[in-house]
């Protein structure tokens, strides 16, 4: 099944983000205002400015189920994005990455191994997945490793073919 085919709103208004990235290739995000690695907000804005015209997109999922360091409304969330980091790319809303409660999207991404091994439950804010055009997970990194790090460019490259 295509990750693609996972409901999720966008942070403001309506619609699917997700699907709305159907056919491009995804870096996807969870991502956090109060974080210490929220500066990595600066390289994904680049990567997605970059690589936009070649048929990609950043896509962030705020979540706030690392220590609360996402705490606030959509619009709180928003604000702060785009007055602080000037993004672009789209946000969704705010989902839980983990637990029960978990949004399916993160159900499905768990199951992936990282450059390490891991795979299982999502270690902190900013870990990294990139899809495919046809929805398939095909690289997952921790979230220390930054956005504009050689090995996370040459997935995307290899994704956009």
């Amino acid at each position: 099944m295509s990750l693609y085919s996972h409901k999720i709103n966008p942070l403001i208004g309506s619609g699917d983000v997700l699907g709305d990235q159907e056919g491009k290739v995804t870096l996807l995000v969870n991502v956090a205002s109060k974080c210490g690695l929220t500066p990595q907000y600066t390289a994904l804005q680049q990567v997605h400015s970059d690589l936009s015209g070649k048929g990609f997109s950043v896509v962030g999922v705020p979540c706030n189920q690392f220590l609360g360091q996402e705490p606030g409304t959509a619009e709180e969330i928003h604000e702060f994005c785009s007055t602080s980091f000037n993004v672009s790319f789209p946000l969704t809303e705010k989902i839980d990455v983990n637990g029960d409660s978990r949004h399916g999207l993160y159900a499905a991404l768990s199951n992936m191994q990282d450059a390490e091994g891991y795979s299982g439950d999502i270690r902190w804010n900013f870990e990294k997945f990139v899809i495919d055009r046809q929805g398939n997970v095909v690289a997952r990194f921790h979230p220390q490793v930054a956005p504009d790090a050689p090995e996370v460019i040459a997935a995307i490259q290899s994704a956009l073919g």
